[in-house]
């Protein structure tokens, strides 16, 4: 009987993608969809005018909204393929095609981010690479 082979690098890469994007892309919907009018015109669209992204007066709540809710949206599909990945990463660890959800959610990182939150998504990548490249090697029982 083969000894038991664990993909504990894996889940840890991608559990820290996965609270990279709970705290990045779902701390922004959240933020956005609770502020009303008076707080986002007075401290989210200055902040935002001060980081460089040239927002009019009377698109910033509407285009801050649909950021908002299409952030929400992949953060979903991003946490629902990690939850998936997870799932198959314990279950049977020798399995390689279980790397397709972590780089599922990584994609979906990065365009429901419209490539914003790339290096989290990096965190994605990079597990689904170690799924495909690291193997499990028998060990010998002597």
């Amino acid at each position: 009987m083969s000894p038991p082979f664990r993909r504990r690098a894996e889940l840890i890469i991608a559990g820290i993608g996965m609270a990279a994007c709970a705290v990045l892309q779902g701390g922004f919907a959240l933020v956005i969809t609770r502020s009303d009018d008076a707080t986002l015109e007075s401290t989210i669209v200055p902040a935002l005018r001060a980081a460089g992204l040239d927002l009019a007066d009377a698109d910033a709540h509407v285009v801050l909204n649909t950021m908002a809710a299409w952030f929400g949206f992949s953060f979903i599909a991003v946490a629902l393929c990690t939850a998936i990945g997870f799932f198959f990463a314990r279950l049977r660890p020798r399995r390689r095609a279980t790397g397709f959800c972590f780089l599922a959610a990584g994609l979906a990182c990065l365009f429901g981010t419209q490539f914003v939150l790339y290096p989290v998504a990096f965190f994605f990548l990079v597990s689904a690479a170690l799924f495909a490249v690291r193997t499990a090697t028998p060990r010998s029982s002597s």
